[in-house]
């Protein structure tokens, strides 16, 4: 199948019932057909993987398509200019959470760009950039605890961002940092502490809902075992 028709295939499979719960979610809904994750996921299985069709589906600017692109390009051959121009397209968190979390952070660059983009003005650029610390905590097991501590500076600095999408994926990161490891957690502990001292409300968002799971029982638990 070509893009052509696997959009045409998109727009079969679209629900309009699920706009309306998309929009509620804060997705950008302008130009999305309704089609469910999970099919997507299925479809993208069925097509395995394409670099050229990844990048025709993203032209097509079609919401699930951009979403299946992430799904099916080949993570080996993604250059740091397609990273640049595609994040420039993210219009909705969970497009970009999409892009980072199945395709961007399998990339060489994926260390070097969470921090470039969490300097960004742009609200989901940036959001990017703590997306791709957040799911590089959880997918990159390659990784040593000192490049995840790299991070802490960043979010600090971010904690104070009012922006409901960047203060999130501050959050975010934070707990999946403190989560990937005992050692991690103290010190993402730590972090959320003096994050929780400055003089911020989104700061203070950051900080107390990463403690109450990072000091919760569930996560103490795990980590010890």
């Amino acid at each position: 199948m070509n893009a052509n028709e696997l959009v045409a295939h998109l727009r079969n499979k679209g629900k309009p019932k699920n706009l309306e719960g998309m929009a509620r979610f804060g997705i950008n809904v302008e130009k999305a057909y309704g089609v469910p994750i999970p099919e997507l996921r299925r479809l993208a299985r069925h097509i395995g993987p394409h670099h050229g069709l990844a990048f025709d589906l993203w032209r097509t600017r079609i919401h699930e398509a951009m979403i299946l692109a992430a799904y099916i390009d080949d993570y080996k051959r993604v250059s740091e200019k397609q990273m640049e121009d595609w994040v420039k397209c993210f219009d909705s968190w969970d497009l970009c959470d999409q892009v980072c979390g199945s395709l961007f952070d399998k990339t060489d660059l994926a260390h070097k760009k969470a921090i470039e983009w969490s300097f960004r003005k742009e609200e989901y650029v940036k959001r990017a950039g703590y997306v791709l610390m957040a799911t590089l905590a959880v997918h990159d097991k390659r990784a040593g605890k000192a490049a995840f501590e790299k991070f802490f500076p960043h979010i600090i600095r971010g904690s104070t961002d009012e922006r409901n999408y960047v203060k999130k994926a501050v959050n975010w990161a934070l707990r999946q940092i403190g989560k990937r490891s005992l050692t991690l957690n103290h010190e993402a502990i730590a972090v959320a502490r003096q994050i929780g001292k400055i003089d911020s409300p989104s700061a203070q968002w950051v900080a107390s809902n990463a403690l109450h799971e990072l000091e919760g029982e569930a996560v103490q638990k795990r980590l010890k075992e």
